[in-house]
Parts: C-alpha cells; structure tokens; sequence
C-alpha cells in the first residue's frame, strides 16, 4: 500500500525538482560567457545531480516506507544543498575551501540510496 505523502514532502520534492530546472537554464542561458570552462563544468555537474537526486526524493517520497524513507528524504535534500550547493558557490567564485562541503553532500547521497534501498526492501516484506 502506498504511504501518503504530506504537504512538506511534497513540497521538498517539487521546489527540489523546480530548482534544479531553474538553476539549470540559469547557466545555459544567463551565465553563458560569465563562466570559464572549469566553473561551467561544475556547474553543469552540480545541476546533473540536483536533477537526479530531485528525482531520487520523488522515488523515495512515492515508493519508501517507514523509517528508511525518512533517512533517504533528509539525505538527499542535504546532498542536494551540500554536494550541488557547494559546486554551485564555487562556479560563481566561492573560496577555494568550499569545496571541503562537497564530499559531505555526496555521502549523504550514498547515505540517501542506502536508506532508500532499504526502505523499498520493507515495502515486500
């Protein structure tokens, strides 16, 4: 059976999900020519898991049960404004030192499809 999703949940995924499509279309379009080559690339690498791990709060948010869920929904939205974030501030010129965020925001993307994994293994048992 399906758990219901509440208002924040659903919120959490669909301003996650906006964003991303924002941010996106944000460095295609207004910070072309502002960006060198290294700081595009960043952006475009933090835009690609903004994306994924949006979609990834929608999955959980549909699909997770219990206390598992919980864990993913939290981990994915602090690895979207760790990991994304972090990369984000530094193609705009953020200090060098932003740049230690980054590997937190990408352990709480591992975290985030740890807990997922095992919150969809509840959902058969």
């Amino acid at each position: 059976m399906r758990q219901p999703v509440s208002t924040q949940v659903a919120l959490l995924v669909g301003v996650a999900g906006a964003s991303a499509v924002l941010l996106g279309a944000f460095g295609a379009h207004a910070l072309r020519g502002v960006l060198d080559a290294h700081q595009h690339e960043l952006w475009h690498t933090a835009v690609d898991y903004h994306v994924w791990h949006a979609l990834a709060l929608a999955l959980a948010a549909g699909l997770g049960r219990g206390r598992s869920r919980r864990v993913a929904l939290v981990a994915f939205a602090l690895g979207i404004v760790l990991f994304s974030g972090s990369l984000y501030a530094l193609a705009l010129g953020a200090p060098r030192w932003t740049g230690i965020i980054t590997p937190l925001g990408g352990l709480a993307f591992v975290t985030g499809w740890i807990a997922l994994g095992l919150s969809l293994r509840s959902r058969a048992e």
